[in-house]
């Protein structure tokens, strides 16, 4: 086995487990990856031995697990740049974050005549928000073709982007 083998499935012990006597290559992250050793390792800790409500308890269990939410939110904060730690959201995937988006800020800030930019090549849980939002409010969804090879056609992005456009959500 590589370096490189050795050190992934360290990383991703799943990638040990045989199945039907292979060795696995996991392909499909953009549904459900892998996790991370040390994450597999913090979540058992957490339910093992930190379990409790954030924000909503006033026992030592609750103020410690409130503590690491907000430590966490803050280097996240310090990451990104944000300016304040509110800013950071945790949701439970890229879709529920994208749905977030929509339902909130889009439905307070997008309005008749906006534009929303999204790739030819997007996932329907990048489409099916910004449709369903453009619909509500009459806004229109142009969408950056592809080229033949999958890429962005960026001079037409580079075209699309007017004073219209409200936001760009490419995954």
């Amino acid at each position: 086995m590589s370096f490189f083998s050795e050190t992934i499935t360290t990383d991703f012990p799943q990638l040990k487990n045989p199945y039907e006597g292979n060795h696995i290559v996991y392909l499909d992250s953009a549904a459900t990856n892998l996790k991370l050793a040390s994450v597999v390792e913090a979540v058992n800790t957490y339910y093992t031995h930190e379990c409790a409500n954030v924000h909503r308890g006033i026992h030592t269990l609750s103020e410690v697990s409130t503590d690491k939410f907000e430590k966490t939110r803050d280097l996240i904060k310090e990451f990104i740049n944000a300016k304040f730690r509110e800013e950071v959201i945790f949701t439970t995937g890229t879709t529920n974050s994208i749905n977030l988006v929509a339902k909130t800020w889009g439905e307070t800030n997008i309005t008749e005549g906006d534009e929303i930019i999204i790739s030819e090549m997007e996932h329907h849980s990048n489409i099916v928000p910004w449709q369903m939002l453009c619909e509500k409010v009459g806004a229109k969804l142009i969408i950056i073709p592809i080229t033949d090879t999958g890429e962005l056609c960026l001079d037409e992005y580079k075209k699309l982007l007017n004073a219209k456009t409200k936001l760009v959500s490419v995954d």
